[in-house]
Parts: structure tokens; C-alpha cells; sequence
């Protein structure tokens, strides 16, 4: 395994640590769902847009978001004999004010260095969000570099342990959880035991049906899952343990494949979700991510926090929790 895909653990307090845990990879970290023929995942990785091959990734993200704009929306003629869905080229073109022969070239991939002004121009005729257009810059980035070499200090692990009234978890780009804490293991479906729960989040939402229990909210963690790979996919091209993980779940799930083929795109953040848990019952928690830098300018962990406002019913039902999962 190439060293950039290596995610080492030297996590304190257990959690993550001790035999087999050492090296979580997008294969290798979970309850034993995997894609069984390795050629199977050769044959279909050229047919995924947006992943692995830099020259085309930025044209197949361009593509997927002029088919979610309605021409009536941006002051066009729609018409019911249009062949294509949302916006032609040439539509999209004369909104950003190039010519259609360049734009062609960029959905191509004959042209995958444009200037800043020329993407400031596309992100407002296809008007994207913050995160969409960061994802733009990145693709449009020729520097783009390899993975980061990752690790779950122990100060890491003593912080999440501290936060013992607290459900968290440390994620990477991949979406592997590396780390976590007691209350965030059990309240997330038991990522303690990874017999009872594949710990890279994206296969379990799309390869274990318990995942559908766990959220209620199910399609929303999908496309929050789905987007957050589509972004480590732009930053890192060549991670082929990432590649390999979305060939893997756009073979074996079609729904993954029509969120991705979609063009979504998710940045980590701050909100509120839903979880159900089997002795808690449904809590509405709020969240907020924390970002580890692996080094400057390198997203490297993202620590996932819940909470519930003091007093609530969420809030005694996590300390009860805790407390049941507490050493006598």
C-alpha cells in the first residue's frame, strides 16, 4: 500500500488501536462488505466521471451541473422539444460570456487550466453554492498533490476521550472513522465492534440496510456522504484506495451512482441531525465539525461532534447513555 494512502494509529485510550487497527484503508476497515472481483472494479473506474483521471474531472462536473439548471431560470426559452436536460453549451457559454468552442474544450478536457475569471463566470451563470465553487477552483487546480499521511495522535484520542458526555468521532477523506470515543462509538451503530458496523461511513450508508434505521433521514446522509467523496476525489486524483472505494459502491449501489452521476457536492460543516438508537430511541442532536490539519493548507481529520442543549430530553438521554457504558 503506497505510503500517501496509509492512515496510521497511534491513538490513545483503545479506541482504534490494537491488532489489525493500525492501517484503515478503504477496503480494509470494515465488516467484511467489500466488492468481491477486483477486476469487476477495473473494468467500470473509467466509466466514473470525476474520478481518477484530472482532465476529465473538471468537464464532468461542468456537464452535471448545467443538466440541474432550468434555462427558464436563468431568463431562456425552455420548450418542450429540447433534447438535452438543463442547459445546452452554447446556453451556458453565452451566460458566462465565452465562446462555445472553449467551453467545449473544457467539458472535453482539451483545456483544464482556466483563468479565475473564467470560473468566476461559470459558478455565477450555473449559480453554485460556496462549496461548489471552491470544488470548481479545486478541480481547475493543476497542483493538486497526493493524499495526506494522516495520524490519530494521542492527544487526539485523550480529547475525545475527555469528552466522554459527548458522542464523537475523527473521520478522514475517505470517510473511514479513525477514531472515536465511547458514546460516539455506540450512538453510531457500534463502530467499536467492526463486527457490527463497517467503519468507513460511506459503505456502511450504502452496503448495510441497518444504516437506514440508524437515520432516519437516510437520502440526506447519502447525498452528505456521496458530495464529501466527490470533494476528496477533486483534492486527491491520484488516491487509489479512494477510487477504488467509489468503484466499489457505484458497482454495488445504484443509488450511489445517481447521486454521484448528479454532480453533488458537500463540505463538512455545522447543523442537526436525527439518529436512532436502540435503546435511546430518536434524537435530534446538533453537530459541528472540527478540522485536524495533517499539515498547512491539508484538510488531514475531521472530528465530529454531537450535542443537545442542557436540560433537554436529548440531553438526559445521552447521559444515561454514558453512564450505562461507563466502567463499574
Amino acid at each position: 500500500m503506497d505510503g500517501a494512502d496509509h492512515i496510521e494509529q497511534t491513538g490513545g485510550g483503545g479506541h482504534g488501536t490494537g491488532p489489525g487497527a493500525g492501517a484503515v484503508t478503504a477496503h480494509g476497515a470494515g465488516n467484511g462488505n467489500r466488492a468481491g472481483d477486483g477486476g469487476e472494479l477495473d473494468r467500470i473506474e473509467d466509466r466514473i466521471d470525476g474520478v481518477g483521471d484530472t482532465r476529465r474531472a473538471l468537464g464532468s462536473f461542468l456537464r452535471a451541473r448545467r443538466g440541474r439548471v432550468a434555462p427558464e431560470d436563468v431568463g431562456l426559452a425552455g420548450g418542450k422539444r429540447r433534447r438535452v436536460r438543463g442547459l445546452r453549451r452554447e446556453e451556458l457559454a453565452q451566460l458566462a460570456g465565452i465562446s462555445v468552442d472553449y467551453y467545449v474544450r473544457l467539458e472535453q478536457g482539451r483545456n483544464t487550466q482556466p483563468s479565475p475569471e473564467v470560473l468566476d463566470a461559470l459558478a455565477d451563470a450555473l449559480g453554485l453554492d460556496a462549496a461548489e465553487r471552491r470544488h470548481l477552483t479545486t478541480l481547475a487546480d493543476a497542483r493538486r498533490g497526493p493524499a495526506p499521511v494522516v495520524r490519530v495522535s494521542p492527544v487526539l484520542q485523550r480529547m475525545l476521550d475527555a469528552m466522554g458526555g459527548l458522542p464523537a468521532f475523527a473521520t478522514n477523506h475517505r470517510l473511514d472513522v479513525v477514531a472515536w470515543n465511547d458514546l460516539g462509538a455506540e450512538l453510531t451503530g457500534g463502530l467499536a465492534d467492526p463486527e457490527r458496523r463497517d467503519r468507513n461511513n460511506a459503505r456502511f450508508l450504502f452496503r448495510d440496510p441497518a444504516s437506514q434505521e440508524l437515520y432516519p433521514e437516510w437520502p440526506d446522509r447519502a447525498a452528505e456522504a456521496v458530495g464529501q467523496l466527490r470533494v476528496a476525489a477533486g483534492r486527491y486524483p491520484e488516491d487509489g484506495e479512494l477510487a477504488a472505494l467509489i468503484t466499489e459502491l457505484s458497482t454495488h449501489s445504484p443509488e450511489f451512482r445517481r447521486i454521484w452521476d448528479s454532480g453533488e457536492v458537500v463540505m463538512c460543516g455545522a447543523g442537526r441531525k436525527r439518529l436512532r438508537h436502540p435503546v435511546a430511541g430518536l434524537l435530534t442532536l446538533d453537530y459541528e465539525t472540527l478540522h485536524v490539519p495533517a499539515a498547512p493548507g491539508e484538510t488531514g481529520l475531521v472530528v465530529h461532534v454531537f450535542s443537545a442543549a442542557e436540560g433537554s430530553g436529548e440531553a438526559v438521554a445521552l447521559a444515561r447513555l454514558a453512564t450505562a457504558g461507563s466502567p463499574a
